[in-house]
């Protein structure tokens, strides 16, 4: 077992499994964040009842935000962002192996024949580092202000409040709509590849499985570009605001 993953093959499928947690969060995590775009067009933007977990006059953003502190929740989303962090720095780890094994410059690709010369394809270093660094931007963001302060027995900021105050200013907005289109670019080469490494390469249904790919990185992006973009119009008083 343990000469399989040390193994090109093991390699890639610790990185196809990383990245299938990657993907797993962030339908959930796009899921939760839409409801609060909902809440808008519901008239809802702001109902929170801090005495009660997921109460009838909650919005159905804050009321997600309830369940993500729910006990299975609470275990299962830090083992999904470990497994995010495994993809990420793995995918670099992988990326220095292929540098030094060909000596330039030409960075971690699956050869195959489904192996595209796409931008994204040539360039997921890149944008797993973008990915990276922002993670961090977005954690002082949220994660420090609900999830940690639930973890240390404190009460976590309202979830509406949290979300004005944050793409407040257009350069924030600006830097999340990258991260966004980043993400959105390292999944479209990425979910195809996760299913060749396991043996789903095929060319009738690797053509299905890009096509697949696009689709939902497609609506991962219109998920949290949506949100942020309502927030900012939100904090702008160009929508309701709780500022």
């Amino acid at each position: 077992m343990a000469s399989f993953f040390r193994s090109s093959i093991g390699k890639k499928f610790i990185q196809a499994v990383s990245g299938a947690f990657l993907v797993i969060f962030l339908l959930l995590h796009g899921t939760i964040n839409f409801f609060s775009v909902i809440d808008s067009f519901k008239g809802t933007w702001g109902n929170v009842d801090p005495d009660k977990l997921m109460s009838a006059g909650d919005g159905v953003f804050a009321a997600g935000c309830d369940f993500m502190s729910t006990a299975v929740i609470t275990i299962m989303v830090p083992v999904l962002a470990l497994g995010i962090l495994v993809h990420i720095i793995y995918g670099i780890y992988l990326s220095y192996l292929n540098y030094e094994a060909r000596g330039g410059v030409k960075r971690y690709e699956v050869a195959s024949r489904a192996r595209t010369d796409s931008w994204s394809s040539k360039n997921m270093l890149v944008l797993g580092i973008v990915i990276l660094g922002i993670i961090f931007f977005h954690l002082t963001h949220f994660w420090a202000h609900m999830q940690l302060m639930e973890f240390t027995g404190r009460e976590a900021e309202n979830p509406y409040m949290l979300l004005e105050k944050t793409f407040s200013s257009w350069w924030v907005l600006a830097i999340y709509i990258i991260w966004f289109c980043a993400i959105f670019l390292h999944l479209t080469h990425g979910f195809w590849s996760m299913f060749q490494t396991i043996g789903w390469d095929n060319q009738i249904w690797m053509k299905r499985l890009k096509v697949i790919g696009v689709v939902v990185a497609a609506l991962i992006w219109l998920c949290f570009t949506t949100v942020a973009v309502n927030a900012f119009l939100h904090a702008q008083g160009i929508l309701p605001s709780v500022l």
